[in-house]
Formats: C-alpha cells, sequence, structure tokens
C-alpha cells in the first residue's frame, strides 16, 4: 500500500495549499448530501455522514453550509438529485484508475472524463474491466505529532486495524470496510487526532514506473481531480522515492 500511502501525501500537500474554499466545500457538500441520502440525516444512527460532518468541520465549512447539504439528502430541499457514478480507465503505461463522480448531469461529466484522457493518452474502460483490481478498504489519517508510534499501531490493531503505515508526518490505518467507523470511534476515543476516515479503493497490486512516466501518469490523475464532478480518484500506481521527489518539486 506504499504507493496509495505516497500519493495519498501529495494530495494532503496539494490540498493545503488548495485555498480554493469554494471547490473544498462543494465536495464536502456533496459528501454530506450523499451520506444522508444513503442512510439518515441523523450522524448518530448514520457514520458515513459522521464523518462527512467532522471533515465539513476540519475544513471550517459554514453550519448553515453542513445543514444545507444533509437537508438536500434528506429531501428537505431541493437540488439533492444526483448520481453516483464511477468510471474505469486506464491512464498511460497501463496504469488502472477509478473514477468516483457525483453529477446532476452524465453527459458533462463523462464529456469531460473524455477530455482529460484524450489530452493525456488514457482512455476509459469496460466496466469490470479495471474495478476488480481494487479492494474497498477503511482509510484512517491521523497527523504525526508526538505520539508513540508503537502506542498508536498496538491502538490500532487492537481496535481491528488490518495495517498502519507510518510516516514523517502522518499515520495511516487500513480497515475492513465494514470496521471503519468502529476503528476511527476507538482510536478517536483514545484521544487521537483523526485528520480524515473514509472509504477508499486500495489497488490489489501496484506497478512502478520510472519517474518521468510516473509524472506523466499523476498529469492524468491531477486533471481529473480538477473536475467539478470527480469525487475521488484512484490508480494502481507505485511511486518511487525518486518519482515523489519529481512530484513535490513540480
Amino acid at each position: 500500500m506504499s504507493g496509495h500511502s505516497k500519493w495519498s501525501t501529495i494530495k494532503r500537500k496539494k490540498g493545503a495549499e488548495d485555498a480554493k474554499r469554494g471547490k473544498i466545500f462543494t465536495r464536502i457538500a456533496r459528501d454530506l448530501l450523499l451520506a444522508a441520502r444513503n442512510g439518515s440525516g441523523d450522524p448518530d444512527s448514520n457514520p458515513a455522514l459522521r464523518m462527512a460532518i467532522d471533515k465539513a468541520k476540519a475544513a471550517n465549512m459554514p453550519k448553515d453550509n453542513i445543514e444545507r447539504a444533509i437537508k438536500k439528502g434528506t429531501g428537505e430541499l431541493g437540488g439533492g438529485d444526483v448520481d453516483e457514478l464511477t468510471y474505469e480507465a486506464y491512464a498511460p503505461h497501463g496504469i488502472p484508475i477509478l473514477i468516483e463522480c457525483l453529477t446532476d448531469n452524465r453527459n458533462r461529466t463523462l464529456a469531460d472524463i473524455r477530455k482529460i484522457m484524450n489530452r493525456h493518452g488514457g482512455n476509459l474502460a469496460e466496466a469490470g474491466a479495471v474495478s476488480w483490481m481494487f479492494d474497498t478498504k477503511g482509510y484512517i489519517i491521523i497527523d504525526r505529532t508526538k505520539q508513540d508510534p508503537d502506542e498508536v499501531f498496538m491502538l490500532a490493531v487492537d481496535a481491528g486495524a488490518e495495517d498502519v503505515e507510518i510516516s514523517d508526518d502522518t499515520f495511516e490505518i487500513y480497515t475492513a470496510a465494514t470496521d471503519l467507523h468502529a476503528v476511527s470511534t476507538a482510536l478517536s476515543t483514545a484521544g487521537l487526532k483523526i485528520a480524515d476516515a473514509q472509504l477508499s479503493q486500495i489497488p490489489k497490486n501496484e506497478i512502478e514506473l520510472g519517474p518521468k512516466e510516473t509524472v506523466q501518469v499523476m498529469g492524468i490523475i491531477e486533471g481529473l481531480e480538477e473536475l467539478d464532478d470527480v469525487q475521488n480518484v484512484y490508480s494502481g500506481l507505485a511511486i518511487s522515492d525518486e518519482a515523489l521527489a519529481e512530484l513535490e518539486a513540480a
């Protein structure tokens, strides 16, 4: 999972400088809407909504915006008529990609994705051609400050985590999809501050390319992530330390 970890680090750093608040809030609002629509408007009985609210608060999203998005999801307000779509594709050099979207206009979304694919040398794939290469896992990020790594590792494992990766900046914790809420709740109760907790698509196998080719693939991934209708992009790309240095310098 190291490639996923390094990729997530890049995304977090770029996200920190992505002070386009409107765009951040738009994506979080869609998370809130979707969680409320698929469950309920009560965060105490809807773990996905609870996590979306926590993410919204961490981004300093206004309370009125949070409540409005939830009410759209429950149907109390109009504007909640959106579709969940997942597109499967290949980036250059055969790297598999999953593109999760939330949209009110399927034709626009598909046209935008095709445009990015054509520009960067990727192509869309048939349904099922790529998804089998990924597993749905719970993914928890804890910012690393003064915590003892061994203690965090044991807390996570005791709570039911499947794997823990430790970097200079974060603890990244992986769980079974059904255990995400229980593990994140246990870690939070133990006093750890959770930066993010979500379901994520983790590649079963990763493909490592040279630095130049990695930068090329990341170009298509970043282009997709810039699209308003795209919520998440997952890739089977393994990022080497050399490629990471080039990406961070870009």
